[in-house]
């Protein structure tokens, strides 16, 4: 494991944050999470653009540029030496006196966490894992910043809870109208025949970028590809469910609140979509 602070590399337990840091006190921060694929970070202009994104939606600053952040962070994984890297990259706006005024803060603080990737095991990708719905009112639906990856992030973390809680390993975010929207962790697809069905990003959900990847190979294996909201019927009478995130791809749901999802096993489409998805990551540059 290693941390980059600000440009500079520490051991983990010499990586120390000030507690009248934004981030620590308010959750005032924005932050991205990849992976790398034969030592190279996956899609880290993509990941860098959304960060950027992210940032401006509440007005922090990006302390550096997309190109020598890019280099930075490239630098912390090789200088990890993982064969595989997890990599947490976060802008917080920095430390200050108390308040919630954000012009107290004197300047961002930039953190790279690289570790040693730990990927979903094997069983999950050929069983299927058990997932729970989830209805709340999210942070950013009410402050108008929805598709920001920010660090307040206690409504995912209650609703993993709950999950854990039923036995489950993912928890499906509903709207106010019971409509799924993303996973607490992760984007949402159902499959409906030869359809793919995902909520749109103009539901204000994150705009992954496994997501943007699979809708994409989606496209090229010929299914329909539907971008709408999932009612939470449909979810339950839908042939195939699976959620995607950058660190464990697409895993397949086989239960949704202890109801069993098509034919209880992992289906075809899922199968086809893994099996693109990982051709195309391991592709030569």
């Amino acid at each position: 494991m290693l941390v980059m602070l600000d440009g500079r590399v520490c051991a983990p337990g010499e990586a120390t944050v000030s507690v009248f840091d934004r981030g620590f006190l308010y959750g005032d921060s924005v932050f991205e999470t990849l992976r790398t694929y034969g030592g190279v970070p996956f899609e880290l202009d993509a990941h860098l653009k959304r960060l950027e994104r992210s940032a401006g939606l509440v007005h922090i600053p990006l302390p550096l540029g997309p190109a020598a952040l890019a280099t930075e962070i490239s630098a912390a994984v090789t200088a990890a030496g993982n064969a595989e890297s997890y990599v947490r990259v976060m802008i917080t706006r920095g430390q200050g006196a108390m308040g919630l005024d954000p012009a107290l803060a004197e300047r961002p603080l930039r953190v790279i966490i690289v570790q040693p990737l730990q990927p979903p095991p094997a069983e999950q990708y050929s069983q299927g894992i058990a997932a729970i719905s989830y209805r709340t009112e999210r942070v950013l639906d009410a402050n108008g910043v929805q598709g920001a990856k920010i660090g307040n992030y206690l409504t995912s973390v209650l609703a993993m809870r709950q999950a854990r809680l039923q036995g489950a390993l993912e928890a499906l975010i509903l709207d106010a109208g019971g409509r799924v929207l993303e996973g607490a962790s992760s984007n949402v697809f159902a499959v409906q025949g030869e359809r793919l069905v995902t909520p749109p990003v103009e539901a204000g959900i994150l705009p992954g970028i496994t997501r943007g990847c699979l809708l994409e190979l989606a496209r090229q294996l010929g299914l329909v590809v539907e971008l709408r909201l999932i009612p939470l019927g449909e979810a339950y009478a839908a042939g195939e469910l699976f959620v995607t995130s950058s660190i464990r791809e697409l895993l397949p749901v086989v239960r949704l609140d202890g109801q069993v999802i098509g034919t209880g096993a992992v289906g075809p489409v899922f199968r086809r979509l893994l099996a693109a998805f990982r051709a195309h990551v391991r592709r030569p540059p």
